[in-house]
């Protein structure tokens, strides 16, 4: 189905999503070793991952971690819209990953080409914003207000609940004029979910697929892998890229990830083992691709 993020369409293909590599702005991040502190080094990264094969750069000002508290919009317009401005100028689709509609004005006048909303769309305004700029708008499934901590009683059915708010909210955007090729879905892993509870609503993920918009996926370093491997976020990298490989199974449109170049190694390498892709050229005297050699 098609997808369109301003002056740009997309057709994914099954077994092809869109990689998303995350450029983490703000100060708080759970995953994220190393912090990026200046506009140079964010910018650094960023291109890095698009060298590395990301289709779409997601720039976040303020992580979604509930043990500090959410961020002035100001202060997030000014992590957020310079890197935005020098991305977009390069050609870069960029996403931003913010429920706030002073943030998401701030970053489409920047060249946003989507706003990632992981509030599961608590103000209207952002699909307005998103209509009138024909960027895409991301409709997250959660029931925790933003920054806050909160374990949903689903009542036996976290699926049922998940449709039918995305339903519902998707239906909102709509009301408030975004056509359908700007709408994407997120399932909402770990948002306001146990680990158990994740697992449960991604067994059955056609039937968020059903809903009949593209799929974003955000399985990276989630709290979920780390429940099923037992590792930290730091070595999450094989788990996460079992359910990069799930996800492509799955239908996925976008998988949003930290680990870029791993994840297209990954997807590459699936894709010509199953025939869905011609084995590449390459350096057969390139001693380099089949070994170490010692040094003298």
């Amino acid at each position: 189905m098609t997808l369109r993020l301003r002056d740009r369409t997309f057709d994914p293909a099954p077994g092809r999503p869109l990689v998303m590599g995350i450029v983490n702005a703000g100060p708080d991040s759970f995953s994220d070793a190393v912090r990026l502190t200046t506009l140079e080094a964010r910018l650094a990264h960023a291109r890095r991952l698009v060298a590395d094969g990301a289709d779409i750069v997601d720039v976040g000002g303020e992580s979604g971690v509930t043990y500090t508290p959410a961020s002035a919009a100001e202060v997030e317009i000014g992590r957020v819209v310079p890197l935005v401005e020098r991305l977009a100028a390069e050609g870069i689709a960029v996403s931003v990953d913010t429920w706030k509609a002073p943030v998401a004005e701030a970053a489409l006048a920047a060249g946003a080409a989507m706003i990632n909303d992981t509030s599961g769309l608590v103000d209207v305004r952002l699909a307005e914003l998103c209509a009138r700029t024909g960027a895409a708008l991301v409709v997250m499934h959660t029931r925790a207000a933003p920054k806050q901590e909160h374990f949903a009683d689903y009542h036996g059915d976290v699926v049922g609940d998940v449709i039918g708010f995305v339903r519902e909210r998707c239906d909102a955007a709509r009301a408030a004029g975004l056509a359908d090729e700007l709408l994407v879905l997120d399932p909402g892993p770990d948002f306001a979910k146990t680990p158990g509870e994740t697992v449960e609503v991604l067994r059955a993920i056609e039937k968020v697929a059903a809903l009949g918009r593209p799929l974003l996926l955000a399985v990276s370093r989630k709290y979920f892998v780390g429940a099923i491997t037992g590792r930290p976020p730091a070595g999450r990298l094989a788990g996460t890229l079992a359910a990069v490989g799930w996800a492509a199974d799955a239908g996925a449109a976008i998988v949003r990830v930290h680990d870029v170049a791993e994840t297209v190694d990954f997807l590459r390498v699936r894709r010509v083992l199953a025939g869905d892709e011609e084995m590449p050229a390459f350096d057969a005297e390139d001693d380099g691709l089949k070994w170490i050699r010692a040094r003298g």
